[in-house]
């Protein structure tokens, strides 16, 4: 009974196996059809197309045959209009030979006649006629002879086909050019403009070239981006391999695919990311404080400290204390980044503000402001009177500033370290500038600049 089980059980375990595997062999079957179904198919555009191609060669060259076929005609008339024109001028001018030689002849006869004139009267009456007449003769034998050109006898003219027997030689079918590829490290960009360069291995072949560019978030697919016809802006009939487009928006990043064209067909590149810069800004002397010195370039604030003989404490804190300075600009869309560089400072702010912020007021310290601090060793971030402590790294030379005002964002980085500071959540109702508050030492700042890789597409929230 025991051996019995154990067969049975040995039994059932193969039948499973084999159920399984019996399974398996009908999909692979199944799928091993679908190929093959996928490959006649194929085969049957094969035979289609190829036939279509002998066909179009057939009539491309029918076409050929017939041109030359009108040329020789042409040319071969052109050539018996030739024949016509110089025979007619040549028996012209033998016309005019016999002419001329009829009447000299003509002429020595009667001389020879009165040579052999015996009465010496008549030869002298005759003689005199008749010397006149050689001599007239003589003299205009000029006049008297036909205008012969011996050289226009059809041997200075040729037929030279060498250039079109070239083309004929070279003849072949043209395929569709190899797909471009985009450099990316020949490429530009500015806060509103991106130059694409792009190769292509068989340049010689491509009648011209097609830029295709969308915005692409951190959220596009880059297939369902290309299937997408609705997405692109379309440059058409570019000639040359590279092409300057105007009109972006800044700090945003764009993909961009470029295809090259000929009568064979179109191939197109892999998809190229390129992003443009941040909108440049410089500090605006007229909105400095009367205690802070902006450089000749407007790009370095810094305190004046022989302006002032207070105490650093007491302007540090009083109400009128906001030695700031603004950018000159007004941002109210698309994403900015910028940095400010810390000339060994260690009291100051950075930050965004609206245009109706206090002027003289510490920023941070109301509804209109939004800036990380630095007051010796205390780090915050500040908007409407309250303090977020931060621990940055004591080494912080380098602050990055990302904004986005579309998505309602202010994040604030180390720039040498990629270190995340603080993000506030903001509900923008008018547009901001870039506030920069110094007492003491100095601060630089770089704008214009590309939004780092590593700050695409975060997301922080505070």
């Amino acid at each position: 009974l025991t051996l019995f089980q154990d067969l049975f059980s040995c039994l059932q375990f193969d039948w499973g196996a084999l159920d399984s595997n019996l399974s398996n062999l009908i999909k692979r079957t199944s799928e091993l059809e679908s190929l093959m179904g996928k490959l006649i198919q194929t085969c049957q555009h094969v035979e289609v197309n190829a036939s279509r191609q002998e066909n179009k060669l057939q009539e491309e060259c029918d076409l050929l045959i017939n041109i030359i076929q009108q040329r020789r005609q042409i040319i071969a008339t052109k050539i018996k209009e030739g024949k016509s024109v110089r025979l007619r001028k040549l028996a012209q001018q033998i016309a005019g030979c016999k002419q001329c030689i009829e009447r000299s002849s003509s002429l020595i006869t009667q001389a020879d006649q009165t040579l052999k004139e015996t009465d010496h009267a008549r030869f002298l009456q005759t003689a005199k006629s008749i010397c006149e007449r050689v001599s007239m003769a003589t003299a205009s034998s000029q006049i008297l002879l036909p205008e012969i050109n011996l050289n226009d006898t059809f041997d200075t003219f040729a037929l030279d086909f060498t250039r079109e027997k070239k083309m004929l030689e070279s003849l072949d079918y043209l395929t569709a050019p190899n797909p471009p590829v985009i450099r990316e490290e020949l490429c530009t960009a500015s806060y509103d403009t991106i130059t694409v360069h792009w190769t292509s291995d068989d340049e010689f072949s491509v009648v011209s070239y097609e830029l295709q560019y969308a915005i692409f978030t951190s959220q596009s697919n880059v297939v369902s981006l290309c299937k997408s016809a609705d997405s692109w802006m379309i440059v058409p009939n570019i000639k040359q391999n590279h092409y300057t487009v105007h009109g972006l928006q800044c700090g945003t990043k764009y993909i961009f695919i470029v295809k090259a064209i000929n009568q064979a067909g179109t191939r197109s590149s892999e998809p190229g990311k390129l992003k443009t810069n941040s909108q440049p800004f410089k500090l605006e002397p007229k909105s400095a404080h009367r205690k802070l010195r902006v450089s000749h370039d407007n790009l370095t604030v810094e305190r004046d400290e022989t302006s002032s003989k207070k105490s650093h404490s007491q302007d540090r804190f009083s109400s009128h204390s906001s030695y700031g300075v603004t950018g000159n600009v007004y941002i109210d869309s698309g994403r900015h980044y910028w940095e400010a560089l810390i000339g060994g400072s260690t009291w100051f702010a950075v930050g965004i503000a609206y245009k109706s912020a206090p002027k003289h007021e510490w920023v941070g310290k109301n509804s209109a402001s939004w800036v990380m601090s630095r007051c010796n060793n205390s780090w915050v971030v500040r908007h409407n009177s309250k303090e977020i402590p931060i621990e940055p790294s004591p080494h912080l030379r380098r602050l990055g500033v990302l904004l986005d005002y579309d998505s309602g964002s202010l994040s604030f980085y180390d720039a040498v370290g990629s270190q995340h500071l603080y993000t506030f959540d903001i509900d923008f109702a008018q547009p901001v500038c870039p506030v920069f508050n110094v007492w003491n030492r100095c601060l630089t700042i770089l704008s214009g600049l590309p939004i780092p890789d590593h700050l695409e597409g975060t997301d922080y929230n505070n």
